[in-house]
C-alpha cells in the first residue's frame, strides 16, 4: 500500500521510511498537512509518528486523536492502533474492553493485525469474555492471511490439542515451520523444540540461533529456562548461548519487551 505526502505524490512504505529517516521534520509537517484535509491515511501516519516520535514531539494521547479521526473513516490499521493505545494504557488507564470495539472494526476490515489483537483478548478474558474457541478461529484467519504470530499460536493450539482441536503434531509442525520461516521468534523457537524432539540437531539449532537472535528479553528468558529444562546434551552450547544473552540483556537494564507500538 502507498502512501501520499501530497495529492499527487504517492510513496511506497520504503520510500515513506526514508523520508521519515531523512527529513522527520519536513515530512511530519507534510503529513500534518494532509490529516488536517481529513486524509484517514495521513491521519493515521500522523498518529503513528507521534506515538513514535518521530519528526515531532511524542505524544501519545494526540497520537490517539488522530488514529479515532482515521478510524471513523474505516481506516484499518488505525483502528488497530486505536485498540493498542487503550488495550496497553499508552495514554491513561487501561481499556481493553474499549480496545476490543476497536479491534472489531479493524478485523471487519479484514486487517490480520485486528484478528490477532481481538483474538489475544478473547484467548485470555482481557476485557471481554474469555472465548477461546472464537479465538482459535481468529488466529486462524490471520494465520491463512501470512500473519506470522497467528501461525505460530495456530500451531501452538493444534500440538496442545486446544479449543476443541484434536492434539495433532504433524499439523502443529506445519504452522511452526511457516511462522519460522515468515520471521517470527516464538514461531522459530516451537519450530526448532519439535526438531529436536525428532532428533534433527542441525535443524533445531539453526532456528535456535534465530530466535535468540530476535527474541526480546522476556521470550529469551522463557526459552531458557524451556532449553535448560529439557536437557538436549546436543544443544547445550546453544542452552547456555540463551543463559548469556539473558544475562547481558539484564546487565544493559533493557525493558522485558521491545517496543511493540509498531505493528506491520
Amino acid at each position: 500500500m502507498g502512501h501520499r505526502l501530497y495529492r499527487q505524490q504517492e510513496l511506497s512504505p520504503e520510500q515513506l521510511a526514508g523520508e521519515l529517516l531523512n527529513q522527520p521534520r519536513t515530512t511530519a509537517r507534510l503529513l500534518i498537512c494532509q490529516a488536517a484535509r481529513n486524509d484517514p491515511e495521513a491521519q493515521a501516519l500522523l498518529g503513528q509518528i507521534l506515538l513514535d516520535g518521530q519528526g515531532i514531539r511524542q505524544d501519545a494521547r494526540l497520537a490517539l486523536s488522530w488514529f479515532r479521526m482515521a478510524a471513523r473513516q474505516g481506516h484499518a490499521m488505525a483502528c488497530n492502533m486505536a485498540g493498542r493505545c487503550l488495550e496497553h494504557g499508552w495514554t491513561g488507564k487501561s481499556d481493553p474492553a474499549a480496545a476490543a470495539s476497536y479491534y472489531r472494526q479493524a478485523a471487519c476490515c479484514g486487517l490480520d493485525w485486528g484478528f490477532y489483537n481481538l483474538a489475544n483478548l478473547l484467548a485470555t478474558g482481557h476485557g471481554v469474555p474469555r472465548d477461546e474457541h472464537r479465538a482459535f478461529a481468529l488466529y486462524l484467519k490471520a494465520a491463512q492471511m501470512g500473519h506470522a504470530k497467528s501461525m505460530n499460536l495456530v500451531g501452538r493450539y493444534c500440538e496442545e490439542g486446544r479449543a476443541s482441536q484434536p492434539a495433532d503434531r504433524e499439523t502443529a509442525a506445519r504452522w511452526y515451520q511457516r511462522s519460522a520461516e515468515a520471521g517470527d521468534f516464538r514461531g522459530q523457537f516451537s519450530h526448532a523444540c519439535l526438531l529436536a524432539d525428532r532428533g534433527d540437531w542441525s535443524g533445531a539449532r539453526y532456528w535456535l540461533e534465530q530466535a535468540l537472535a530476535g527474541g526480546h528479553l522476556k521470550f529469551l528468558r522463557r526459552a531458557r529456562d524451556e532449553l535448560l529444562a529439557a536437557r538436549w546434551p546436543a544443544l547445550q552450547d546453544i542452552s547456555q548461548a540463551y543463559v548469556r544473552r539473558c544475562q547481558h540483556l539484564e546487565q544493559q537494564g533493557c525493558p522485558e519487551t521491545a517496543s511493540q507500538r509498531v505493528q506491520i
